[in-house]
This record gives structure tokens, sequence and C-alpha cells, in this order.
């Protein structure tokens, strides 16, 4: 059994700039697996996260970029290309719920033009653009992986409020499902993992108690995340694409949630 099953590979894995966070979990995932991580981030604690994986005797490039400026993602996938010529893995975490920074927590019908658009490009476009630029380094080797992270919120239940959100995360999923069907026959797989409840530093206290309520009985972290997402990198999951696989403790299985044990 091969230890390091990506040694030799590059993986380029967006938003990765907090410590707690499951960009960072994934990247410290798919590097202790062998490969050379290129992580981004909007700031320059990128290079903080990058120290923390060279010191644990990993490989690892930091990138600031904010992937909602035009080019930014043909430029991160540039400079992956730039570490051995080859891209291998891509892991599409960036995005979050936010409009200058603030949660947009707002029904639909006090959801202004500029929230709708701010969700989809933060959420959406930015996987959509990596996505493009990966593939395109990816198809002449006939190889690769490629791992949206989405959102249990959209793709099989949701919150009040940030409807953007939730368009967005769903959205993903049917990117996944028709780049996945694109390059099947040239050994690219696509597929979507959606957290539910997961643990970080920017876990709210409402969300910290959902989590609670879930049939598993609390959130999950980042590193039960990342543990599906090293998977669906692998070469190994070969025969595995277009698929959304959901992380979130059963939250999204009762129907009558009354209901305890």
């Amino acid at each position: 059994m091969n230890d390091q099953p990506l040694a030799g590979q590059v993986a380029l894995v967006t938003g990765a700039g907090s410590a707690h966070g499951i960009g960072f979990a994934c990247a410290l995932a798919l590097a202790a697996d062998g490969a050379t991580v290129v992580i981004t981030s909007t700031t320059d604690r990128v290079y903080e996260r990058v120290a923390e994986l060279t010191a644990a005797g990993l490989h690892a490039v930091g990138v600031v970029a904010d992937l909602m400026h035009p080019g930014a993602a043909d430029s991160v996938v540039q400079a992956a290309l730039a570490v051995h010529g080859r891209l291998d893995a891509l892991v599409n975490n960036a995005g979050m719920i936010a409009v200058g920074g603030n949660a947009a927590d707002a029904p639909i019908d006090d959801t202004s033009d500029e929230m709708w658009h701010d969700g989809i490009e933060r959420n959406l476009t930015t996987c959509f653009a990596v996505t493009r630029a990966a593939v395109a380094a990816m198809r002449p080797r006939q190889y690769g992986r490629v791992v949206n992270i989405a959102s249990a919120s959209g793709t099989v239940q949701a919150f009040h409020g940030d409807v953007a959100y939730h368009a967005a995360k769903a959205g993903m999923h049917g990117l996944t499902r028709a780049v996945a069907l694109e390059t099947a026959a040239d050994g690219i797989t696509v597929n979507a993992v959606a957290p539910g409840w997961i643990s970080t530093a920017a876990s709210l206290g409402h969300e910290k108690v959902a989590g609670t309520l879930t049939p598993i009985g609390r959130a999950g972290t980042p590193t039960e995340v990342a543990a599906v997402v090293r998977f669906l990198a692998d070469p190994a999951a070969s025969y595995v694409t277009g698929q959304l696989v959901v992380v979130d403790g059963g939250n999204s299985l009762p129907e009558d949630r009354a209901w305890r044990p």
C-alpha cells in the first residue's frame, strides 16, 4: 500500500488562509499524502499556513489572490503549474456567506441586486473560473481530480436568509455534474463535497448549537471534511465522478425532528 499516493503531484487548494478552516485541513491532508500544495487566500496569512506546513516537513507554496478579480483564477493556476509544470488536483474551497465581510442575513424580498451578485460571484463564479483554468491544464496530461466544496445548504437543505448563497452552492452541484460529464473521457474526475455544520473559527453561536442537534450529536470538524476530499483526490478514486458527498452527521436524514431516542 502506498503511504503517499500523491507523491510528485501538485494540488491547488483555494481559500486556505484560516488555520482552523476546511481549506487548510484539505491542504494538510493532501500534503501529508505527498503532494506539493499551492494554497490561496485573500490575505498574507496564507504565508503563515505555508510556514506551518513547511515546519511539518511538507511542501507548500502560498499565493495571495482575490478570486473575484478578473484574471485571478488564471493566475493561481499558472502559479501551481510553475511549481513542477503540472496540476493534478484542485480543491475549490474559496467562498463564504458574506457581503463586505458581513453575513447576508436577509429574506428574498430584502435581498438587493448587490447582495445577489456578490453571493453568486463569490461562491459560484470563482469556482467556475478556477475550474475552467485547471481543466485546461489537466486535459493534455489526461489526468486530474477536481473537488468542489459546496454545502448542505442549497444542495439538500436550506436555512432562513441568504438566497444567493443557497443558489450558488446548489449551482456548484450542477457545475460539478456538467464538468464531470465533459471531462470523464480525459481521465479527470469532478466531485463535490457538501459539509453540514462544521466547527471552524468562523462558526457563530447558533451554528454551534445547531451542530449539537444533528443525529450524531455534534458539529463536524474540518479534518472530517478533508478526509473525504483526500479520498476523492486519490488516483484510486478513478471511477467516482459527478457525485455529491454529504458530510453532515446525518443532519439531512430526519423527517421527524421532534423524535429523540
